[in-house]
């Protein structure tokens, strides 16, 4: 079954950059990574799949419903972040989560300490954010992500910046709680090791365009690592774009 299906997606800028005519599909499950350089298009493409921008041309559909139609339903069961999410650094984890909270009127309060336990913050919960390290406060923003109980999560680079006890901590995470709890993943990021040890899909971007969707079995079974397999698709690109000139 098909959580999300984008379909001859493109968003063009006045600058010749954007997304250019992708489609692919994510399968219920899945930790599928987004991956490319800075400047590929990924973040762009995130905004359009959660209906912070409106694609030129295209489609995009979320649990079988329009992100341009039927904004509503397709984001019903999706939680996100998108670019940087933001915290109070004088308020408690439990008093920021109960502000984003007020955007669910029907979610019940023992949600939110739910949230931060997914998360392994919940002995931290009445700390406030301010003394949290970087990796804290990104497991805080995943927790505000699952608050509405998604099916669906959707991180732009939630690795960013982070050390190496950070990261671990945040692919650890998502990991259990695709296993656990059966929670879609779709990761953007450029930080390749780390999408290595959690994803089992790959689709990689490349000025915009969508240059190559791979199964984890496919660079495994080539013997390759996933950094060998996306440097020898961007190669083979840029080879491309070099005959065609």
């Amino acid at each position: 079954m098909s959580v999300v299906e984008v379909k001859q997606v493109a968003k063009l800028y006045n600058n010749g950059r954007g997304v250019r005519n992708v489609s692919f599909d994510v399968a219920q499950g899945d930790i599928f990574g987004l991956i490319g350089p800075n400047g590929a298009g990924k973040t762009t493409l995130l905004k359009m799949l959660t209906g912070l921008m409106r694609p030129d041309r295209g489609t995009i559909h979320i649990f079988g419903h329009s992100v341009t139609e039927r904004f509503e339903q397709a984001m019903e069961r999706v939680g996100c972040i998108v670019e940087t999410a933001d915290a109070y650094d004088y308020m408690s984890a439990y008093d920021n989560l109960k502000l984003s909270a007020r955007f669910y009127p029907d979610l019940p309060r023992s949600r939110i300490g739910q949230a931060l336990e997914q998360v392994g913050l919940a002995q931290y919960a009445n700390e406030r954010v301010g003394g949290y390290s970087l990796g804290m406060k990104q497991r805080l923003a995943l927790a505000s992500a699952l608050l509405s109980n998604p099916r669906m999560v959707v991180l732009d680079e939630p690795t960013n910046g982070l050390d190496i006890e950070g990261m671990v901590d945040i692919r650890n995470t998502i990991r259990r709680l695709a296993q656990e709890h059966e929670i879609t993943f779709l990761i953007s990021s450029h930080m390749i090791h780390d999408l290595s040890l959690i994803a089992n899909r790959v689709g990689i971007m490349n000025k915009g365009s969508l240059i190559r969707l791979g199964e984890a079995n496919e660079w495994l079974r080539d013997g390759m690592t996933l950094e060998q397999y996306v440097v020898t698709h961007l190669q083979a690109s840029k080879e491309a774009d070099d005959d065609d000139e």
